[in-house]
């Protein structure tokens, strides 16, 4: 099933690399917000101190909040990752493209990414929040 929105890339904003400048949800869809996930494990552990396997750990936890409300990844709108390092991101680009193929498949929200000085657990690198369209 395709994802359930239109996508909207004005001519004259350029190509988007990796996200989407827009979407537009279809009537009547309901609206999941998903707090921010961070690496962690059931008891609440940063679970890696690598930046690419804490990505896909939040990307993993924002996933499951998703598909517990009845969605599928390409029901995911709007996505916002706050890193504490731009250079940590940049470094592992090429890992981080794999790990979102595999959980997200071609499927590009409406992005930003966002450094910030420190997250709530100390050894967090990253932190994923996230709006989906649900049918």
């Amino acid at each position: 099933m395709s994802a359930p929105f239109d996508i909207v890339n004005p001519r004259e904003l350029g190509k988007p690399h990796g996200f989407n400048h827009g979407l537009v949800a279809p009537p009547g869809a309901r609206l999941l917000f998903v707090a921010g996930q961070t690496a962690t494990d059931e008891a609440g552990r940063i679970t890696s101190n690598d930046f690419a396997a804490q990505f896909e750990r939040a990307l993993e936890r924002v996933l499951a909040v998703v598909r517990h409300a009845g969605g599928r990844p390409e029901h995911v709108g709007r996505m916002t990752i706050y890193v504490t390092t731009i250079g940590g991101y940049a470094a592992s680009r090429e890992a981080l493209g794999v790990l979102w193929k595999r959980h997200m498949g071609s499927h590009y929200p409406a992005m930003a990414l966002v450094e910030v000085t420190a997250l709530f657990d100390p050894d967090a690198l990253v932190e994923i929040e996230a709006t989906a369209v649900l049918p």
